[in-house]
């Protein structure tokens, strides 16, 4: 048997932030990230619906784009103290994520972060609250996923958490809200939908519920990403956008995903490359492997009526101003020294990633470390 897991009620499209005023209930925790959900009024407008709905509010913020242990245990104790019945994660992947855990902790607070990282070990959770997920950025699909991504900061390890009782019980998603994002943003989130929907159509463990979600995703993110990161005020291109994460959420929520989440992963935790970046990167040097080994890349390449996939990403890369290679990034300097001195180890880190279960073939630390030298070197 297999089971496909969403959120119980999403409400999608413009002004649909308004449904926090129908919530039923006494205290919220609003969890958030930076300073931009503050800047732009969506946390002080989420306060006053809450409000309306009569439920008293308070806000964790400061949430950082990979989310410690740390950070979650100090939120999950600032919850215990507030008590609150719904957990309200307003911002992007990392708030989402953050909170997600925080929720797990709050509910079992002599959990430790370890008892929880094996796949399916999670326990039970809404003994004490819900959760509504509001995303801010056309990316992680957090919303709607039964993943977190955590970092333990002294191990330089990002952890997959994998649970269905992480699933958010409600996902509201406005466009206004990612029609803030800068262009960068907008470019690396939309890159992480793209890697979202293409791992989970070639995951092995795709289905006929996963495929059309994964396949229509594939499709929103060609026509829309290059209008939205041109012009972020299109709110034609932010809506399909959004809605894009969303749908490939659904689908990677429930197939899971592949190599190219298992290596950024990995390769964000050891240099703090950002995810969708690193999933930009990645993609045409792990689809060109893949596909020795599934023909499914052949169905898109049919369906959107292009030659070679691999190739379309690296052009749509270059229009986004997404460098080929890790060398060539910007955003963090990891130098030559530096990215060898760490090879074996982070190869071997994501060969053990839960994500490779579900990558096509049987991927070796050998084949991962040769990903990771042609994407850092760029191919040979």
């Amino acid at each position: 048997m297999t089971t496909f897991k969403i959120p119980e009620t999403i409400h999608f499209g413009e002004n649909s932030l308004a449904t926090l005023a129908n919530l039923s209930g006494k205290k919220a925790i609003i969890v958030t990230g930076g300073s931009s959900m503050k800047k732009f009024g969506f946390i002080t407008q989420a306060q006053q619906l809450l409000n309306e709905a009569g439920i008293d509010s308070i806000v964790f913020d400061g949430v950082e784009p990979n989310p410690s242990v740390q950070t979650v245990i100090k939120g999950s104790q600032m919850m215990c103290a507030f008590n609150p019945d719904w957990i309200i994660a307003i911002g992007g992947g990392s708030a989402i994520d953050a909170a997600k855990i925080m929720w797990c902790f709050y509910e079992h607070p002599h959990l430790s972060f370890e008892d929880i990282v094996p796949v399916g070990s999670m326990p039970e959770l809404r003994h004490k609250a819900k959760f509504v997920a509001i995303p801010s950025t056309s990316g992680t699909a957090s919303e709607i996923t039964a993943f977190s991504v955590i970092t333990d900061l002294e191990n330089h390890i990002k952890y997959p958490i994998v649970s269905s009782h992480i699933v958010p019980d409600i996902a509201i998603i406005d466009p206004a809200l990612p029609s803030t994002m800068p262009a960068y943003i907008t470019a690396n989130t939309g890159m992480d939908v793209m890697a979202h929907a293409l791992e989970a159509f070639v995951s092995i463990a795709a289905n006929d519920y996963s495929d059309p979600l994964a396949m229509r995703a594939i499709k929103l993110v060609f026509d829309n990403i290059e209008t939205a990161y041109l012009h972020g005020d299109n709110l034609n291109a932010r809506t399909n956008m959004h809605n894009a994460s969303a749908l490939a959420g659904m689908a990677f929520s429930n197939v899971s995903l592949g190599l190219i989440h298992s290596l950024a992963h990995k390769i964000g935790g050891e240099f703090g490359v950002t995810h969708g970046l690193a999933n930009a990167i990645l993609l045409p040097y792990i689809i060109s492997y893949n596909k020795q080994s599934t023909d499914k890349y052949a169905e898109i390449e049919q369906y959107l009526n292009i030659t070679s996939i691999e190739n379309e990403l690296r052009t749509l890369n270059a229009k986004l101003n997404i460098p080929l290679t890790f060398k060539a990034i910007t955003e963090v300097d990891i130098s030559e020294e530096q990215f060898i001195a760490v090879l074996d180890r982070m190869s071997e880190n994501a060969f053990n990633d839960p994500c490779t279960l579900t990558n096509p073939g049987s991927p070796t630390i050998a084949d991962i470390k040769n990903i990771y030298q042609q994407s850092f070197f760029g191919a040979k």
